[in-house]
């Protein structure tokens, strides 16, 4: 970890309780969904507006980041990498055109060329990152200029898993966090973070949202 990146973080911010490799605890398929329906719903309403599902004005190319057997758009789009833990769960995926099994934890290198992706979304998993800023700086190298990133997240997550600093904050925090990690890369025009969901009606589902700059 490149330490001057995270400076102003609390020690220990990115560590977890379970630090064995992921390797093994992606090792089995969870062909489940991790975020209820209103949640889910609201995840493709986002990437509708942001223009870069099936139904956009032009064909687009997305990137998935640590995705599994749904990427929850509404439409996909033309064309669909997933990269994520799991070689089943990557292959159940219905609306994937490329598969990359990769662990971002042990290389945070996304596998993909320069400006290859028209956008890049990463559904209820930033808070397993123990590297984030070097992860969504190479998605900014590989999303094309002008191209959307949409985080978005809620209140589950395996906390095992889960780095210490997610745990220790609460909804409202997640997103500044999310957005200074964004706002760390330089890639990136000024975070925006939103509340997607009605409070009180199930699942929370918060996004954060960002353009790579020229």
């Amino acid at each position: 970890m490149d330490t001057d990146l995270y400076a102003g973080f609390p020690p220990g911010f990115f560590d977890r309780s379970d630090d064995g490799p992921d390797a093994g605890f992606y090792d089995r398929p969870r062909l489940v969904t991790h975020i209820d329906d209103r949640a889910v719903a609201a995840v493709g309403e986002l990437y509708a507006e942001l223009g870069i599902d099936g139904d956009a004005p032009r064909p687009t190319r997305a990137l998935d980041l640590m995705s599994s057997w749904v990427s929850h758009f509404r439409r996909p789009p033309a064309e669909l990498v997933v990269l994520g833990m799991n070689a089943d769960e990557l292959a159940a995926n219905p609306a994937a055109t490329e598969r990359l099994v990769h662990d971002l934890n042990t290389d945070p290198r996304v596998p993909l060329p320069d400006e290859d992706v028209d956008a890049a979304v990463c559904c209820v998993s930033i808070d397993y990152l123990t590297r984030p800023i070097e992860v969504l700086a190479d998605v900014g190298q590989v999303l094309r200029p002008g191209g959307q990133l949409a985080i978005t997240f809620s209140n589950r997550c395996f906390p095992t898993k889960a780095v210490r600093g997610w745990l220790a904050t609460d909804d409202a925090q997640h997103g500044a966090v999310v957005a200074e990690l964004v706002r760390r890369t330089g890639w990136f025009t000024e975070p925006t973070v939103t509340l997607r969901t009605r409070p009180g009606a199930g699942d929370p589902l918060y996004a954060v949202v960002a353009t790579r700059t020229a």
